[in-house]
C-alpha cells in the first residue's frame, strides 16, 4: 500500500510539475505570438509604406515624363505655326516689295533714302550705286536731277550689278574695297527675324504695314 501511494504522489508531482510547465509554455507562446504578430504588422505597416511610396514616385515619374512630352509636343507645334506664320508674312512681305518696284512714286523715295544713308556711312571719294538691269533702264534718265537732290555732295556713278534682285540699291565706294548692300533680298536676309516678328505684330494688330517693315 505504501508503495502504491508513493507512485500516486509521484505521478501527482509529475502532473504538477507538466501542468506547471505546460502554463509556462502557454505563456511564453502568447508572448511569443504578440511579439510576432507585433513585428508582422510593423512589416506590414512598413511595406504598404515603402509600396505607397513606390507608387508615388512611379505616378510622379509618370506625370513628369507626360508632361515633358506633352511639352515637348507642344513646343513642335508652336515652333512649325511660328515658322508657317513667318514664312507666310515673309512671302507677302516679297511680294509687297514687287509691288513697290512697279510704284516710282513711292519706290524712288525709298532708293533715295537708301543712297544717302550709303553717302554719310560709306567713306569720302566717288561711289557706285548698281540696281538691276529695270531699275538702271528707269533711272538712267533721271539720274543727274537725281542725285542732285539726294547726295549733291558726292560724285556717283549708275549701274547694275547683274543679279536677279527684285529692288533696291547696292552702293559701294569706286575702288570697291567698301559696300553697303541695300537691295530688297540683302535686307530680308539680314533682318529676316526683326522681319518677320515685325510682321507678325503687325499682323495681329491688323493690316501688315509694308512701309514700316521697309525702313527696319
Amino acid at each position: 500500500m505504501e508503495s502504491e501511494s508513493q507512485v500516486d504522489q509521484l505521478e501527482q508531482a509529475l502532473l504538477s510539475q507538466a501542468q506547471s510547465l505546460a502554463r509556462e509554455e502557454l505563456r511564453n507562446a502568447v508572448v511569443a505570438s504578440s511579439r510576432i504578430r507585433s513585428e508582422a504588422a510593423a512589416r506590414l505597416k512598413l511595406l504598404e509604406e515603402r509600396e505607397t511610396l513606390a507608387a508615388k514616385s512611379d505616378a510622379e515619374r509618370l506625370v513628369r515624363r507626360r508632361t515633358q512630352t506633352e511639352e515637348t509636343r507642344l513646343s513642335g507645334d508652336l515652333d512649325r505655326l511660328r515658322w508657317t506664320l513667318s514664312e507666310t508674312i515673309l512671302s507677302r512681305v516679297k511680294e509687297a516689295l514687287g509691288a513697290l518696284t512697279q510704284d516710282p512714286e513711292h519706290y524712288f523715295p525709298v532708293l533715295s533714302g537708301f543712297l544717302a544713308e550709303a553717302a554719310r556711312e560709306l567713306p569720302p571719294g566717288p561711289l557706285v550705286a548698281e540696281v538691276n538691269g529695270s531699275d538702271l533702264d528707269r533711272l538712267r534718265p533721271l539720274w543727274p536731277e537725281w542725285l542732285r537732290q539726294t547726295v549733291p555732295d558726292r560724285q556717283v556713278e549708275l549701274a547694275t550689278h547683274g543679279l536677279p534682285s527684285v529692288g533696291g540699291i547696292r552702293i559701294r565706294t569706286a575702288d570697291n574695297r567698301v559696300r553697303l548692300d541695300q537691295t530688297f533680298e540683302a535686307r530680308l536676309t539680314r533682318l529676316e527675324e526683326d522681319l518677320a516678328r515685325s510682321a507678325m505684330e503687325q499682323l495681329f494688330a491688323g493690316r501688315p504695314n509694308i512701309d514700316q517693315l521697309i525702313q527696319l
